[in-house]
């Protein structure tokens, strides 16, 4: 392939903090390689047309919240033959730039390695949590409601792999999708995100897509992130419902367990 780009990355915005915006596009700018960015503007009237001039940024206006699985899907067209690695990212992340040469060299050791991560912490340095065992149905209701927490509460620590020592390196059922960083022939072939969901779920059902390709989703903690994470489904009551869809379509396609 005559690629000239050695990692391409995209970003879907919508509703976001331009601080924290510009923040994270400046650290993937920082990052010392070859690279393009993808901004793909959600927005019904464009509202981040022509905030980034930099020659390693390219604008897509949608123009309408089509979601996030199916805004990063925009970038599809543009990866084939392009990049070697895609990185997808959320609007609300900080990260170093080296970060991204560990984390590709990893994957280069393991062709069967789709995807890797790193570990995620909030902006105080609490640990997030972001590698998970694929849900069952109690564990999401437990998490969504205060009084089902304790009654589950072993349910819970397990579905985020506290059983395991989370500073070591493993092969994880699914990582929640603020940072992923793919081969770009795999996130190709998996033809991206399942669009069918509009928000939430579609990082853990294209975790399930990688197990189906016989590849994995490596979870690297030697590498951290930080992410402010809106938790907006626990506040707000539309999203809360945007979820609930979501995770029904995920248990209607995968199977309930």
């Amino acid at each position: 392939m005559n690629k000239n780009i050695y990692i391409t990355a995209s970003i879907v915005l919508f509703n976001e903090d331009l601080k924290e915006l510009e923040n994270t596009v400046s650290c993937f700018l920082n990052v010392k390689i070859s690279k393009k960015l993808y901004l793909i503007d959600n927005t019904l009237n464009g509202d981040f047309k022509g905030l980034f001039h930099h020659q390693d940024i390219e604008y897509i206006a949608v123009p309408s919240n089509i979601g996030f699985g199916a805004g990063h899907n925009k970038a599809l067209k543009y990866l084939k033959d392009k990049s070697d690695y895609h990185l997808i990212l959320n609007p609300d992340v900080s990260f170093k730039p080296k970060i991204i040469t560990t984390l590709i060299s990893q994957l280069e050791l393991d062709n069967s390695t789709a995807m890797i991560a790193p570990k995620v912490l909030f902006p105080d340095g609490r640990h997030q949590y972001s590698c998970r065992r694929y849900p069952t149905v109690s564990e999401l209701l437990a998490r969504r409601f205060t009084f089902l927490k304790f009654i589950f509460k072993k349910q819970i620590l397990k579905g985020t792999y506290r059983d395991l020592d989370l500073n070591q390196s493993f092969f994880a059922d699914y990582i929640t999708g603020c940072f992923h960083l793919y081969r770009t022939e795999d996130f190709v072939k998996l033809n991206g995100f399942d669009e069918r969901y509009f928000l939430y779920m579609e990082d853990v059902d294209i975790c399930k897509k990688i197990d189906l390709m016989g590849k994995k989703k490596l979870y690297y903690p030697q590498e951290e992130i930080i992410h402010v994470l809106k938790q907006g489904s626990s506040k707000s009551f539309k999203l809360f419902l945007r979820h609930t869809f979501s995770a029904i379509k995920y248990f209607l396609k995968w199977g309930f367990r």
